[in-house]
């Protein structure tokens, strides 16, 4: 008999926006998973303290968290290996995700590796896009608008051609690359209608006019949210 797998997503950093179907799953689940870096504390784990009964076995995935190497598909292997014990001994399996396991979520690669052979349920969980919009009062989109996600890694050329022809974009996965996306933007003159927000709903949550940002220091979990019309009510 074997047991299940549940993705979780465990929304974007405020402990208060799990959902309550998570919030369930995660307290009856046998072993509790997470991704974790090679070394320190994990993320994900700390968002869900608060609501952990005890007791569970928990399996850390420790991985380097560098863009450079990830996804790491030796460790994601190993990881489904380790739970895929789990489950065929019965027990229910919870991997936590930081925001929604399928936008950008790590789950997807153990979903990737073991959906075929054991039970999978995913939770939807609140995502960084809709977390960002709403701290920023920004709307993302209205009407026939053409909402665009838009990876901050990519070349110069491709920034230039996706936010050039979008109604509303959401430039994600800043942290180094922030410079490069500033620059696209003020070639474009988009500038003025694009806006800034670091950690959103963490304590350590920053909204910045672009103009004050320290591109030195900007962190993986940060966006731009702009319109083309300024505001996404705007005729």
């Amino acid at each position: 008999m074997t047991g299940r797998l549940v993705g979780l997503g465990i929304g974007p950093g405020d402990p208060d926006l799990i959902t309550l179907k998570a919030y369930r799953l995660l307290r009856a689940a046998d072993v509790v998973a997470y991704p974790a870096p090679e070394e320190g504390e994990s993320l994900a784990r700390k968002l869900v303290a608060p609501h952990l009964p005890g007791g569970q076995t928990e399996v850390p995935i420790r991985m380097p968290i560098t863009v450079a190497r990830f996804p790491a598909q030796e460790i994601y292997d190993q990881a489904a290996g380790e739970l895929s014990e789990y489950l065929e001994a019965g027990r229910t399996v919870a991997v936590l995700c930081e925001g929604d396991p399928f936008f950008y979520g790590s789950f997807m690669y153990l979903f990737g590796r073991m959906a075929e052979r054991h039970p999978v349920e995913v939770v939807p969980g609140v995502s960084s896009l809709t977390a960002c919009s709403a701290v920023l009062g920004a709307p993302l989109a209205a009407r026939n608008d053409v909402l665009s996600v838009i990876p901050a890694p990519l070349e110069v050329e491709e920034l230039k051609r996706q936010l050039g022809r979008t109604d509303a974009a959401a430039v994600i996965k800043l942290g180094r690359h922030f410079a490069k996306v500033r620059q696209v933007l003020d070639e474009l003159g988009l500038t003025p209608h694009a806006r800034y927000v670091e950690r959103a709903t963490m304590q350590a949550q920053r909204i910045l006019p672009l103009d004050q940002v320290d591109e030195s220091a900007v962190p993986y979990f940060s966006m731009i949210l702009l319109h083309a019309r300024g505001e996404a009510w705007r005729v």
